[in-house]
């Protein structure tokens, strides 16, 4: 499992796939490459530079402490320390692997966030990607064990068991930050706001309406199989975030094969599972960024099962023969709009 960014994050989560269906972009709403992607908050009426200039400030300093790629970055001196002693670390990055964790064993490794030595190896996203060996991604793999994480809540820090291995929080930080925004904006009392990681899309609160009175957004779900910004269909939602996980994301062709980005732990390959993508609905930007990827790569039978226990999730999956499944709370949300696909039960 892995869900490739740009180069913040080792090449894991995605420009923007979701198009802000009946939305157009205010002239106040604020840019800047930060996560290793574009991020664009708008805050529409009720923007201000130092309100926009606190968000992004914030995104910032994520990044500062959970890139893989930047030197000095808490994760970076993690996988330095790698297979030797164990690393003091900020609060936070305790917490958001923990919570990496929690899913690695929820999903029985399908998300795993030690993935980064099987990343590197394909290097999909960059301007060399490779097919390796067996012998090669094999190797990966007997890196790869989230179980080889060990957190000292105690004296906060954090040992990866092995050398050699590679943390990587590119899966789930990027959600991390959506909500850190998302809080500081509630605490302005903003009554609503589009803001987009790269693709995390975090609706806060509600849209205002042509009669001053509030509406709920509607976000365009990208069509796995045409340019971007085409949707297939339209989620009506309010305080929610939204992310997918698809084989159009990110993706190389080698040998005249096209392999994407989400690789399996169990095999080292791309997931082969009949999906083309699965978008997550959820109150949880970081829980919304996570099992994208994780119900992605479990299939459909099996993502389905997991999520019905959870509270409040719901998912959109898209198949390629262009079936579309929905939980049963994403099916009050959604409306199709193209008609090439269908809804099936």
């Amino acid at each position: 499992m892995y869900k490739v960014l740009s180069r913040f994050f080792t090449l894991l989560l995605v420009p923007v796939f979701f198009s802000l269906a009946g939305c157009t972009e205010s002239p106040s709403s604020q840019s800047a490459f930060v996560l290793g992607t574009l991020c664009t908050v708008n805050l529409y009426k009720q923007g201000s530079a130092a309100l926009y200039s606190a968000v992004f400030s914030r995104l910032q300093a994520i990044e500062a402490l959970m890139s893989v790629t930047l030197t000095g970055s808490d994760v970076d001196l993690i996988n330095q320390n790698a297979g030797h002693e164990p690393v003091k670390v900020h609060d936070e990055v305790l917490a958001v692997l923990e919570t990496a964790l929690q899913y690695a064993e929820l999903s029985g490794g399908a998300f795993d966030p030690t993935v980064g030595p099987l990343v590197k190896l394909w290097d999909i996203g960059s301007e060399t990607p490779q097919l390796p060996s067996e012998v090669a991604i094999r190797e990966a793999l007997s890196r790869i064990n989230w179980r080889d994480v060990f957190i000292d809540r105690a004296a906060g820090t954090v040992l990866l068991k092995q050398p050699g291995m590679v943390l990587d929080l590119g899966a789930i930080a990027k959600g991390y930050a959506a909500d850190e925004a998302a809080r500081i904006l509630k605490e302005a009392r903003i009554d609503g706001a589009i803001i987009d990681l790269g693709g995390n899309i975090f609706a806060f609160g509600a849209k205002e309406g042509d009669n001053r009175d509030t509406v709920p957004w509607r976000i365009g779900v990208q069509n796995p199989l045409d340019e971007r910004g085409t949707y297939i269909g339209v989620l009506t939602v309010q305080h929610k975030s939204i992310v997918t996980s698809g084989v159009y994301e990110r993706y190389a062709d080698i040998n005249g094969v096209r392999y994407h980005h989400i690789l399996s732990t169990k095999d080292g390959y791309p997931v082969d599972n009949g999906i083309l993508s699965v978008t997550i609905v959820a109150a949880s930007s970081m829980d919304a960024d996570a099992l994208s990827t994780t119900v992605f790569t479990l299939g459909y039978e099996k993502g389905t099962a997991l999520l019905a226990d959870l509270d409040k999730v719901e998912a959109v999956f898209v198949f390629t023969d262009k079936r579309i499944r929905l939980t049963k709370g994403a099916a009050s949300m959604f409306t199709l709009t193209n008609t090439e696909y269908r809804i099936v039960e």
